[in-house]
């Protein structure tokens, strides 16, 4: 059955197969016994105002979705499971979200992804219900919300190829530490973060029994640092070898850029933005979005890289022609351009470029406009693009899981969690990620940027790339998607075909042949 777009009660097919103990459960009445025929948690008393958080429940449904016209059947798991410290401890529950197909007869060949969002502190929400699983949110075909608020099937799942987990790190989502005053060291940094989660992963992966099958990390903007180092981490300390790690929207994945360098770097997201808003030269302007910015790439890494590492020493007539093809490429003015010594930062890019018509720019996705109180200023006074995305995300990822999948609980859903403060001491997971691939001969990695993305720009993951793997060996093995869209390119209708179309060809490439030896 398909879904329906005004969503105010359960409109999946489903029938729940087995029911863990959880916070409440689901029919109101008494949980049913664990499959080892322990005892249940008892459901918290009504009488009792207490949250009472339960690490380890799950509930499971079965649906049905078409994709690309055909249909599949599938389970749903949404629960929790443990982390444990080093004595055996609990010391947190992960929420997860797991979708497997069901009409699968050989399981050991059946590609597993494993999904991560950002942040750090953000759930796994936004991959989740808009871009690759099985139910997508309800907005228009460019991204922005609309109402009524709900859901539907997602006919451009990969779920069709793959399954998918979808993690909710610590106190994210439904996860959440067993104390207040647990250990934060050993959740809130850079490499405790992807400690731990490769523990857990470790622990899912035994769970359900999907140790034979080819793996994959998928992992958006902050998720890109999670899990380029998981992919290291995983080989190292789990023994669990992957086949794909798929990056979307990446950080700088700690690869030190420096100053006058990271200065450079934003030029080409400036132009493509300037492209999109018209304000280009009618020369560029009349040029498509990919065939104009190859030039401003070349630019960039060719001339201006040199000139503002010179500093003072460059000549000024250089500075001058420099200053020039930067407003030719920028849409800024010269004299902007000259008054921050051609380091202009995103901020006041974004404030600048449309200042003249009253507007800002979005920062994930510069497609968006603003309005601030006033046009003066260096910086906008808000995120024009989060706040309609948060109009779209919050109500149905909260009506989904409780109406469709099943999971009832009286935890806020947290879309950003308290997680701060955050380590980011001895990022090196760029490196880590070239490690695991310059060890691993099944390892490919596959980049996914959006061209209007201010935040985690598609030039600068190009450069991730270039550093990963500086010798150029990998190259075969490392791969490049552009998207007319910004930070979460998906809620373009025509990127989330395209995008989910990109994993389903990566997911294929990347699993060998059987009997393919792992060897360079």
């Amino acid at each position: 059955m398909q879904f329906i777009r005004i969503v105010t009660c359960s409109l999946f097919f489903f029938s729940v197969i087995t029911l863990y103990a959880q916070t409440k459960p689901v029919d109101g009445g008494t949980p049913k016994p664990k499959p080892d025929g322990t005892a249940p948690a008892k459901p918290e008393s009504k009488e009792s105002s207490a949250l009472v958080f339960n690490p380890d429940a799950s509930v499971t449904t079965t649906h049905e979705v078409t994709i690309k016209g055909v249909k599949v059947p599938y389970k749903a798991v949404a629960g929790t499971m443990p982390v444990w410290d080093e004595e055996g401890k609990t010391i947190a529950g992960l929420f997860y979200t797991y979708y497997e197909r069901t009409d699968v007869k050989d399981r050991c060949t059946r590609p597993l992804v494993v999904s991560f969002n950002g942040g750090p502190g953000s759930a796994s929400v936004w991959m989740h219900i808009a871009y690759t699983g099985p139910a997508l949110l309800n907005i228009d075909d460019e991204g922005y919300p609309i109402q009524p608020y709900g859901y539907k099937e997602n006919p451009y799942s990969i779920l069709d190829v793959a399954d998918i987990v979808f993690v909710d790190p610590v106190n994210t989502g439904y996860s959440r530490m067993m104390s207040k005053d647990g250990p934060r060291a050993k959740f809130f940094g850079v490499n405790a973060d992807i400690k731990y989660l490769a523990e857990w992963i470790n622990t899912f992966v035994t769970r359900y029994n999907r140790w034979s099958s080819p793996k994959f990390l998928i992992g958006e903007s902050y998720g890109t640092t999670r899990v380029s180092g998981l992919a290291l981490e995983l080989q190292e300390s789990q023994w669990m070898y992957f086949n794909g790690v798929i990056l979307v929207s990446p950080t700088d994945l700690g690869i030190d850029r420096g100053a006058p360098l990271d200065a450079a770097l934003r030029l080409p997201y400036f132009a493509a933005t300037a492209w999109y808003h018209k304000k280009l030269p009618a020369d560029l302007q009349q040029k498509d979005l990919t065939a104009m910015l190859p030039e401003v790439e070349a630019f960039t890494m060719n001339e201006l890289v040199p000139a503002i590492n010179k500093g003072s020493l460059l000549p000024d007539n250089e500075k001058k022609m420099i200053i020039a093809k930067m407003a030719k490429y920028s849409g800024l003015s010269e004299t902007v351009i000259s008054q921050n010594n051609m380091d202009i930062s995103t901020n006041l890019f974004w404030k600048e470029l449309l200042r003249d018509s009253g507007y800002t720019v979005g920062r994930l996705d510069s497609r968006y406009k603003g309005i601030d109180v006033r046009d003066a200023g260096d910086r906008p006074d808000y995120n024009s693009e989060l706040t309609s995305w948060l109009h779209s995300f919050t109500p149905p990822i909260n009506m989904y899981l409780r109406q469709e999948l099943k999971y009832v609980t009286d935890f806020k859903y947290n879309l950003f969690g308290p997680v701060h403060p955050w380590d980011n001491t001895n990022n090196h997971t760029g490196k880590d990620l070239g490690d695991a691939m310059r060890s691993n001969p099944y390892l490919h990695v596959m980049v996914q940027s959006g061209y209007f993305d201010g935040a985690c720009d598609y030039f600068n993951a190009k450069y991730n790339m270039w550093q990963i793997d500086p010798s150029g060996r990998l190259k075969d093995r490392i791969s490049f998607q552009g998207y007319r869209s910004g930070h979460m390119m998906y809620l373009r209708k025509e990127d989330l075909q395209s995008s989910n179309e990109h994993i389903r060809e990566f997911i294929k490439k990347s699993v060998p042949k059987p009997g393919t030896p792992a060897r360079f």
